[in-house]
């Protein structure tokens, strides 16, 4: 912490604006009160989309806003929720934008004796969310292992007792302990490194044991990392933690859950007795099989020495055979060369009746026909296209302008040959010509009287 804090802000000789203020007093708080520890309720918990977690710390007295961003909240294991009494570490910081303080945290843990439990059950809810303790993931012991291997601590009564149960129930097993510590921190690591280790070691089941104790001596059975290395074994792995009580999250992720060690021993041991006794069992089945196979192919010897048949008789049936199949196929023959014979006949009435001299004269007599049917259709059709063309002259001299021109009526043309229909049409002076029946005058206008005159049609 610094002596004086306010000494370097320089009150007496300037004036700050607003967000000078605030700059200044974030970087005082960020300075004064750093990596500090505040226990207190959780409320009014957000979580907005970017991944980041706000919520108010408060006791019966106070409270105080509170960031926890996302690569922090990732490391947190217990769910948090409101209500939940926490304690956690960060620095005091100040929202410049609104004047608020607040702690920035990096560490979010219970308060009170529950934090272990409260731990334990939120990695428990995260790992049964992916699946880590569904059925189908689990793995069948074998019915008969031959090497097993045992990672437990080397000292205690733990591998006595496994080892004695294999003694008593099974002595030709091949037993093979992976030492590792079974408490405290430095027992995670040791723990998934034997792990890994007895995978690769090729045994037909592993046991994963450690004797009873407190819920934090079996913590290291709680971790995340053990968890999941427990969850990557490809040999099948059962988890004997504790007594009977006691249940830790490797015995959830494991194949098979043992409620001791001597049990988890059982469960891999055959009793050799019962072993005897199957035994027994299946050389009596096997005897029995044996007697009812033999009299089921006696049986069928004797039926096919009774089907049996000489040499000679199958030869006298397979030359009988011979000869039917021989008339069947004389017979086939014969009606294929029939019909054949027959198409032929018919192709060939066709192909007399389609010859190509017969063609020629058929097309040769129509050209003929048709060569003293061409010069009549012409004359036919000139008469008519003649008639034709007379009928439409008359039409068009009916409505020619020469036609009225014939019967006394003239058309005046200017000097662009436009025809006058109007008097407005003209000035005075203007040449103008005459387009009569027969030839053509030119004209002068003298007057261009715009005053209609009323012709009579008796004129």
């Amino acid at each position: 912490m610094i002596k004086d804090p306010f000494a370097r802000l320089g009150l007496d000789r300037e004036v700050l604006t607003v967000s000078q203020l605030n700059g200044r007093a974030r970087v005082l708080l960020e300075d004064v009160f750093t990596n500090i520890w505040v226990e207190g309720e959780i409320s009014n918990l957000a979580r907005p989309a970017s991944g980041h977690v706000y919520f108010t710390l408060k006791d019966s007295g106070a409270q105080v806003r509170c960031a926890l961003f996302r690569n922090n909240a990732a490391r947190v294991r217990q769910a948090l929720k409101d209500g939940l009494a926490v304690k956690v570490r960060g620095k005091v910081s100040l929202f410049e934008g609104r004047g608020d303080y607040q702690l920035i945290l990096d560490t979010v843990e219970p308060a009170g004796d529950g934090a272990l439990r409260l731990a334990f059950d939120a990695l428990k809810e995260k790992l049964s969310a992916e699946g880590l303790f569904s059925a189908e993931r689990k793995v069948p012991l074998p019915a008969h292992p031959r090497r097993i291997g045992i990672i437990s601590s080397p000292t205690g009564a733990v591998i006595r007792d496994i080892i004695s149960v294999f003694r008593r129930r099974a002595p030709n097993i091949e037993l093979t302990l992976i030492p590792t510590a079974v408490q405290g921190r430095e027992a995670i690591t040791q723990i998934v490194r034997a792990l890994k280790l007895a995978d690769a070691r090729g045994f037909d089941a592993l046991i994963l044991a450690r004797g009873g104790g407190s819920l934090e001596d079996l913590w290291c059975f709680n971790e995340e990392a053990v968890a999941r290395a427990v969850d990557a074994c490809v040999t099948p792995i059962v988890s004997a933690v504790g007594h009977e009580t006691d249940v830790s999250i490797s015995d959830f992720v494991a194949d098979v859950r043992a409620p001791t060690p001597s049990a988890a021993a059982e469960l891999l041991a055959p009793d050799a007795s019962h072993l005897v006794r199957q035994v027994e069992n299946l050389h009596r089945r096997l005897v029995m099989l044996m007697r009812n196979r033999l009299r089921h192919d006696r049986l069928r010897l004797e039926g096919m020495a009774r089907r049996l048949r000489h040499p000679g008789e199958r030869l006298r049936q397979q030359a009988q055979r011979l000869d039917d199949l021989d008339m069947r196929l004389r017979r086939a023959f014969e009606r294929s060369l029939n019909t054949r014979r027959e198409r032929l006949i018919r192709l060939e009435t066709r192909l007399a009746g389609q010859h190509p001299g017969r063609q020629l004269a058929l097309l040769r007599q129509r050209l003929d026909s048709l060569a003293e049917r061409l010069p009549r259709a012409m004359r036919e059709g000139l008469k008519g296209r003649r008639l034709q063309l007379q009928s439409q002259v008359q039409t068009l001299h009916v409505v020619s302008p020469l036609a009225t021109l014939g019967r006394g009526y003239s058309i005046l043309l200017d000097e662009r040959g436009q025809a006058i229909r109007d008097a407005a049409q003209t000035q005075t002076g203007q040449r103008l010509t005459a387009r009569l029946g027969e030839g053509q005058l030119q004209v002068r206008v003298e007057d261009n009287h715009l005053t209609p005159v009323t012709l009579s049609l008796l004129d």
